[in-house]
Parts: C-alpha cells; structure tokens; sequence
C-alpha cells in the first residue's frame, strides 16, 4: 500500500525520525524494484479485473478494513501524569466538545466509555489530530484497544489492599503500564513473566519509568515454567491470562499481532480472513494449557482470561475443559464462573452472565472474557448444627448439660411433649442441649404469661373495687358489683367485708408475684475447621 500510495517514490524521512537500519534496507531494495513491481501489479489487476490493489484482497479482508477504518478510537489517561479532569479541561481548550454516546459524534467530539471509567472514545477520523496532541506525545493518553482495558479493570476490581497480580504474557507493554496505573494506590505489585532478555527488559523499564510505573517486577522465565509454589508469588491473588490467539475480533487483526507481540505466523492465514483448523487447535491446546497451569496456583483466588478471538474453541471451550480438568485438587475450593465486574464507580451495570462477549461490530471491536474465581467456603455458612456437633465432639457441651440439669432441678417442672432421643456418640448430647433450651425458653414464656395475666385481673380488680367505693354511698345495684361479690349478695355485712379482704390480700399476693427476669441463654463458641483467604470487588 505505502508504494503504491507514494507512486513507487522513495518516502521522506523527517528530521524527528530516527531511521532503522534494516528497514532503510528494504525500502531500497523495493525503490530498486519499483518498475518491475508497478508491471506486476498491473498484470495482477487486469487478472482479477480489480480496480485497485485492495480488490486483491479477499472480500473478508476488505470489509474488515472499512469497518477498522470507522471504528472509534479508544484510550485511557494514565493517571500518574494527569488527572481525569485535567484531562477534560486540556481538551475542552483544544476545542473538544464532551457528548453522552457514540451516536452523539460530530467531529471534535468525545465520550466516557461505558465501562472503564478511565477510557474515552474519540471518532476514527481523529486518530492523526489525536496522536499530534502533547497529552499522547507525553504518555498522558495512551491509544489502546478496548479489549485489553476491559481485561485489566476485570482484574483490578478483584484485588484487595495488598494483593499481587500475575501478568502470564509480557504482550502489550501498554497492558502493563495501564495495570500498574490502576493498582497503584493499593500497594499491589505487577510481575510480568516471560521477559526472557536482558536487552528486552531494559527496554521495558524504560518505557514504564517514562510513563511512571514503579510497581512492576519483570520474571524471566515463561509463565509455565514458575511452579505454584515459588516464594515471591505468594502473596499473588489474581492471575491475568492473556494468551496469544487468532486475534480475528479486532477490527486490524494485522496491527493488532504486531502490537501485542502476537505470532506472526498467523499473518498468512489472516490474509484469506480465516485460521487453518491445524492452527486453531494448536492455539486451542496451548491457551488450555496455561489456563490450566494457572488454576494449580493454591494461593490465587481469581484468573481473568481474555481473547480477542470469534472462534468458540479459543473462547468457552478452553474455560470449560480447564474447569472440567479439576486439576486444583481437594486440599482448596474448586474454581467456578462468575460474572465480570469492570470497576466500582464503572457506569456499566454489572453483568448477569458468565462470559462477557462483544461481537465485531461497527462501533466496537469483538473480545472475550471470562472470571474464574475460587467458590466460598463452606465453614463460612455453618448451620446451628453443625456448630453444635463440633462442640460436643470437642467436649464443649459437657458442662453446660451438667449445668443445665442442676439449675433444672431447682426450677418446678414444666410438663411438655418431648420426642425419644435415640442413637449414641455426638447426636444425644447435642439433643440434650437443645432440649435444655428448649425447656428454658419455655418456661420463661409459661412465667410471662402467667405475668401478663396476673396484671390483667389486678387492673379489672382495681378498677371493679374503685367503682365500689364511689358507689359506696347509693344502693348498690347489682350490674355493679364485682363478679365475686355478686354471688355474695346474700351474705352478711360481716361476711362480704371479709371477702374485700380476701380479694385485697389475693391482689397484693398477684402484685408481688409478678417480677421479670431475662433468660439467658448459652451457645458453644463457634468453631470453624479452617478459613478461607479471599483475594474480591470481578473481579
């Protein structure tokens, strides 16, 4: 294309460009060669009858071009050199207009991604004005595709204070710094695997000293050659897998192998718009494989794996067999999926499916991402009775039973049904317990009960002797007597004062009787076999 474009003239090379030797070598090589490749290309025109060289191309490639070619552009602000809003101020004096969505685009304008809070989207036909501009000059917006930022809030929201992050593929340095970027304030640190020069890793430090990661520790050897149990990676709770793949998601598949350090070989097959099956397996089995090298780590709680692939052998197969496999063993809790939580001030809703996929579109590239975090622990929700019977296998009922039938015997026996407790070993004891609970939770009911009663009849008798004595002076009808008296009537003076009195000294009896006390009501300390360390909040 570049030849073409140029007319088979030789390109300019401007004073800021620092010229690679090997390339300059091939652009005279193909200046050399200018004649006869314009003759060849004629020919193959006229062959094909195409108008130009890009109706060579298959009809795949070409709509993949056009659509690449109106994709919006996304990017994040690295935050160790500017400020969000910092970010919206500088752009708003370049004359960068802020809209709610995509559809809202005219020209300089921009919108807040939906789901990272730290992405904006600008139009495609911005790309050259945008990589002009000082803020991406000095690292202080980084053009990325959305895929990966995805990836690394997924793996950003599932961190505690504290926790590490494995990086399984040194890929796109920028996934890296834009990592570093988010975990900053939480004391996390970022170890990349497979960095395997020392030439290769100056390289990087460079980069992200320019950019102003400092948390980052770069591992020589590959991801699946580090054993579970190294040393330095104990305290590593998420795990982000990023595997090599087809890549045909993205809407420059080509750029996008380049870019993230991808396998070349897969450019030949790009060209017909499709992978050979012999290549899909081979990308299958190895993203299986680290997949599941990465689920035999004990200490990790959560992995997020991401691809930018259409082809479900690399996307829900590899999840499903790697957690089929049940390589993580009986000694942890198994793995499951759970749905992707992009961040927590995300204006996204989180998500109610397990995989999260965006199909290749016009407005977005196709990526997809799964979250498999570690189930919960079991001893976190024990029942009452399994809490009873570790107590009574431990000895710790023994006292309270003991206890509870000494103090049983003092109180007056309540009749109640009790069911035959049959069986031997824990189950009677945590029974008997039980059946003491039940017993004093009882009686206390029985006593309010008789309580509440008690003051009922004292406030109808109170009531009763005070309309009494304000009849005192009339005849006394018989409506108005207290249903004792009532029955009374045909007694003697002396024998009806007698009752008052009885009635009076019944009352006070009733009054004094009546004092609450609260129950008390003992449980055996909870005792849980073992915790489970967390490492999410996608995660």
């Amino acid at each position: 294309y570049d030849l073409q474009d140029r007319k088979f003239q030789a390109r300019e090379i401007f004073d800021e460009e620092e010229p690679v030797a090997e390339v300059r070598k091939v652009e005279c090589y193909l200046y050399s060669f200018r004649t006869k490749l314009a003759a060849a290309l004629a020919r193959c025109r006229i062959q094909h009858d195409a108008l130009s060289i890009e109706y060579i191309l298959p009809e795949t490639i070409r709509k993949q071009e056009q659509r690449a070619s109106a994709l919006p552009l996304c990017v994040w602000a690295n935050t160790f050199k500017i400020s969000l809003q910092d970010v919206f101020r500088d752009l708003k004096k370049k004359g960068f207009t802020r809209v709610e969505t995509v559809s809202d685009f005219d020209r300089y304008t921009y919108c807040m991604d939906q789901h990272c809070n730290d992405v904006l989207v600008f139009p495609s036909s911005l790309k050259e004005e945008l990589l002009n501009l000082d803020l991406f000059a000095d690292c202080k917006l980084v053009l990325q595709d959305k895929s990966r930022s995805l990836a690394v809030h997924s793996a950003q929201a599932l961190l505690n204070t504290g926790d590490d992050i494995i990086v399984a593929h040194v890929g796109s340095h920028l996934t890296i710094a834009h990592m570093s970027v988010l975990t900053n304030n939480s004391l996390s640190r970022i170890f990349v695997c497979g960095v395997k020069s020392s030439a290769k890793a100056a390289e990087l430090r460079n980069l992200f000293s320019h950019m102003g990661c400092q948390n980052i520790q770069l591992l020589h050897e590959d991801f699946t050659e580090i054993g579970p149990a190294d040393p330095k990676l104990q305290k590593a709770k998420v795990i982000l897998l990023l595997p090599q793949c087809s890549g045909l998601g993205v809407g420059n598949p080509i750029d996008f192998i380049l870019n993230e350090h991808g396998d070349a070989g897969l450019l030949r097959d790009l060209f017909w718009g499709s992978v050979s099956e012999d290549k899909l397996s081979i990308l299958a089995e190895r993203q299986l494989n680290e997949l599941i090298h990465a689920m035999k780590f004990n200490k990790v709680q959560a992995i997020v794996y991401c691809t930018c692939s259409v082809y479900p052998e690399e996307n829900e197969l590899v999840v499903k067999k790697a957690l089929e496999s049940g390589v993580e063993g009986n000694k942890v809790q198994p793995y499951r999926l759970i749905p992707p939580v992009f961040s927590t001030s995300s204006n996204s809703k989180a998500s109610t499916e397990f995989f999260f996929k965006m199909e290749p579109s016009e407005i977005s590239s196709g990526c997809f991402l799964a979250i498999l975090a570690r189930e919960e622990d079991s001893s976190k929700n024990v029942s009452v009775k399994d809490i009873l019977a570790c107590a009574a296998a431990k000895g710790l009922l023994n006292s309270i039973v003991e206890k509870s039938k000494e103090e049983e015997k003092k109180r007056p026996k309540v009749t109640q049904c009790r069911s035959n407790i049959t069986g031997s070993g824990l189950e009677p004891k945590i029974a008997e317990f039980l059946h003491h609970q039940t017993v004093s939770n009882t009686k206390a009911e029985v006593f309010l009960s008789k309580a509440v009663s008690n003051i009922q009849k004292k406030n109808v008798n109170q009531t009763n002797k005070c309309v009494q004595l304000k009849k005192s002076i009339n005849p006394i009808l018989d409506t108005a007597l207290p249903r004792v008296l009532k029955h009374t009537s045909h007694l003697s003076p002396m024998d009806m004062e007698y009752e008052r009195q009885t009635l009076a000294r019944k009352t006070r009896a009733e009054r004094k009787r009546v004092v609450l006390k609260p129950v008390e009501i003992v449980f055996p300390p909870v005792i849980t076999p073992y915790g489970s360390p967390r490492g999410n909040k996608p995660r």
